[in-house]
């Protein structure tokens, strides 16, 4: 199975970022899910949430609220909204606001893991996102004087460099043979997986990635380290926020 593929619904998303719109048939259709045969909508994984949208069939609109993963990818209708039926042609469009969001929340993350990684050693033990806001957890026993401050302006200093963020889907064994490609102090990639996408911020931070990204570190605009929390021995949560 390609890593472009989930169930019966080719993902658009892993190869276009940037695709917003696309045309696709209704395999399933029910009050808890829809499935496509293609589809633009991100399920959500590795922190970051699964897009919102809407489905246009027949001069009717479904709102769609989110993405359930199983067998197959279930575009989740909003409660009430008419269902397409199965075999209908549609009309699908990414909510492109979320989505663009999104997309330089979580490019600012990978340069936040980045920079502490670089700069500090520290390997990621969690994290999260949502609009424009986002968290990460890193296994960094002290906090150094001025680290907040240090951190914020790396990170501005990186995306200041307009630097390229590239994506590739690799073979797994060659995936694994670039270095620190594992950014987190657990592999989180499957064993059965026999592709890897990487994200790669070129000359900053490489590392596996299912997520959607911008093309370039400018365009992810200012970054602030808004809080540093304790988390137990050892571990530091870092709260940044995402502004133009």
């Amino acid at each position: 199975m390609t890593i472009d593929l989930h169930g019966r619904t080719r993902r658009l998303e892993l190869s276009d970022q940037n695709l917003r719109d696309f045309e696709a048939v209704v395999l399933d259709s029910a009050p808890d899910g829809i499935v496509l045969t293609r589809s633009a909508f991100y399920p959500g994984g590795g922190g970051q949430p699964a897009d919102h949208g809407v489905l246009l069939w027949q001069g009717v609109e479904t709102r769609i609220v989110g993405v359930r993963k199983g067998d197959d990818l279930h575009l989740i209708p909003a409660e009430g909204d008419p269902l397409p039926p199965v075999g209908t042609t549609v009309r699908a469009a990414v909510a492109d606001e979320r989505r663009s969001a999104l997309m330089r929340t979580h490019s600012g993350l990978h340069v936040l893991c980045g920079v502490v990684f670089r700069d500090y050693g520290s390997l990621v033990t969690g994290g999260n996102m949502d609009v424009l806001t986002a968290r990460m957890d890193f296994n960094l026993p002290e906090v150094p004087p001025g680290f907040k401050e240090a951190v914020e302006d790396a990170c501005n200093a990186e995306i200041l460099a307009d630097r390229r963020i590239d994506v590739r889907v690799l073979p797994r064994e060659e995936a694994f043979a670039i270095p620190d490609i594992i950014r987190t102090a657990t592999n989180l990639v499957p064993e059965d997986v026999p592709e890897v996408r990487v994200i790669d911020i070129v000359g900053l931070d490489t590392q596996a990635d299912g997520g959607t990204h911008v093309a370039s570190t400018k365009q992810i605009g200012h970054i602030k380290v808004a809080k540093i929390e304790s988390k137990g021995r050892g571990f530091r949560r870092l709260r940044i926020a995402i502004s133009s």
